[in-house]
């Protein structure tokens, strides 16, 4: 019974999701991205308030079916560059405004925070500190699964500003990695974690929701805003608002 409920739960979504993919004509060579579509976000110097953004997007090729692509944009104020910080699998990992801050590969990102003003111009300081001591920042520490990969990266980020109560999708495979066994609080630190390597894991926490994760795939259910998480589609029910500022 076992297996057959790990089959029913982790790889019949997982096939689904890339047989879905399969019908629609596979994925879209990264050259044939539509250069047309322009960012919706105004230039920098016309937002003077702080900002922080934290977006997501379906990564290229086969593995679009399953897992999502992050990332991190910050202003702090009277800027007049937004920085869009990304991590990629070749060369040096860690990208500064290598995209337009919403767009990836001609499509806009879903936003997971956006924050502004003071609370912004709080947790940049902090979110900026990650990103300089990012362990994995050398050439060759990207590792596609189980990570660490961009979602490692984003997800290193969002556990240092906790307060923020943001949390990536379901299906931002990696964004679990440690290097490590592990077990205590959630990122959020709002409930408690088992994991081992990003690998296997449950979660129990009322940001985090309730997740069990097999080889990198999700499942479980979002208790704030009341969804299904399923392995390749993500959540599926109430939809998940964008955090707007710190929990207070």
């Amino acid at each position: 019974m076992l297996i057959w409920s790990l089959l029913a739960i982790f790889l019949l979504p997982a096939f689904s999701a890339t047989g879905l993919l399969a019908y629609h004509g596979g994925p879209t060579h990264w050259s044939q991205w539509d250069r047309a579509v322009q960012s919706r976000l105004s230039d920098a110097a016309s937002h003077p308030e702080a900002r922080l953004l934290v977006m997501s997007g379906r990564t290229r090729g086969w593995k679009g079916a399953l897992a999502v692509h992050s990332w991190v944009v910050v202003k702090r104020a009277n800027e007049r560059t937004w920085h869009r910080y990304d991590v990629a699998g070749w060369g040096n990992p860690v990208r500064v405004n290598w995209w337009p801050p919403d767009l990836w590969f001609g499509e806009y990102g879903t936003v997971v925070a956006d924050v502004k003003g003071g609370e912004a111009e709080a947790l940049i300081p902090r979110i900026e500190a990650t990103i300089k001591d990012y362990p994995y920042a050398n050439a060759g520490d990207y590792v596609m699964w189980p990570g660490p990969n961009s979602n490692t990266f984003v997800a290193s980020v969002l556990r240092a500003v906790p307060e923020l109560g943001a949390v990536l999708p379901p299906n931002a495979v990696g964004r679990d990695y440690r290097p490590y066994p592990y077990v205590g609080l959630t990122d959020s630190g709002t409930g408690i974690e088992v994991n081992l390597w990003g690998v296997l894991g449950v979660k129990i926490a009322w940001v985090e929701g309730v997740e069990l994760n097999v080889l990198g795939l999700v499942a479980g259910f979002d208790l704030r805003h009341p969804a299904l998480k399923i392995p390749g589609f993500g959540r599926i029910g109430v939809a998940s608002t964008a955090t707007t500022a710190p929990a207070k």
